[in-house]
């Protein structure tokens, strides 16, 4: 059995989703404004939009003079513009809501098993965190989802000012924690920004992999989770 005190968790993708794709939540917000745009064009604008902003301004435009917020807005108003929705009026006001819908239980579910799962490695005895590349809206999310009162902090990478897969995000977490990294393992499905960079600081890491996903060649068996289910059955393996 692994030695654990500290167990640290992604959140997107871990453990909650996104109960639609982004374009069908934008077209949504567009049809209640009178505006016609198709989700799939929505889509493709949007991860156009993003790629670009999280280059020009990374990690929500920390100390660059951006708030998330507006870092935000820039990329929705950006989205409808590529999708050839002009009126400053309307991307206004849908940048604004729909900044604020994502910050809600409405665009958020909880994962499969994550909700029992984190109850039973709480009632198990091991400390948790979040370590996330997410923006300041990430406490209420979790909340909202009914899962904050879980974990005993919350680091994203704007409060942090470190994103994955920054060692100093982990390093921070295993302050926190009051763990050497031997004693702590982090979860997520990202392989270099999870898995990967907890182990470059030391840590234990497991990769939750849903099947039909590609296979890293580097993650060991006993490493990969189908489901957030298999967790404690590992840790106990191991």
């Amino acid at each position: 059995m692994l030695r654990l005190r500290l167990l640290t968790w992604d959140v997107k993708d871990t453990l909650l989703r996104l109960r639609q794709p982004v374009g069908e939540s934008y077209a949504a917000e567009a049809r209640a404004h009178g505006v016609r745009v198709q989700p799939e064009a929505l889509s493709r604008s949007f991860r156009e939009a993003y790629g670009a902003q999280s280059r020009r301004f990374p990690n929500y435009g920390r100390g660059r003079g951006l708030s998330s917020q507006q870092w935000w807005v820039d990329v929705v108003k950006q989205t409808f513009r590529l999708s050839g929705v002009h009126e400053d009026g309307v991307l206004t006001l849908m940048a604004e809501n729909l900044y604020r819908d994502f910050c809600s239980a409405r665009n958020w579910e909880v994962l499969p098993g994550a909700g029992e799962t984190l109850s039973q490695c709480c009632q198990r005895g091991f400390h948790m965190g979040v370590v996330s590349n997410f923006d300041n809206r990430l406490e209420n999310v979790l909340s909202q989802c009914n899962l904050r009162h879980h974990f005993e902090f919350v680091l994203t990478s704007e409060d942090v000012g470190f994103a994955k897969p920054d060692r100093r995000i982990f390093e921070k977490a295993l302050r926190l924690g009051g763990v050497p990294p031997e004693q702590a393992a982090h979860v997520g499905d990202d392989y270099t920004r999870d898995y990967r960079a907890a182990r470059a600081v030391g840590m234990h890491g497991f990769l939750l992999r849903a099947a039909g996903q590609g296979e890293e060649p580097e993650v060991p068996p006993e490493h990969v989770l189908p489901t957030l289910s298999h967790l404690l059955a590992l840790i106990e393996k191991g």
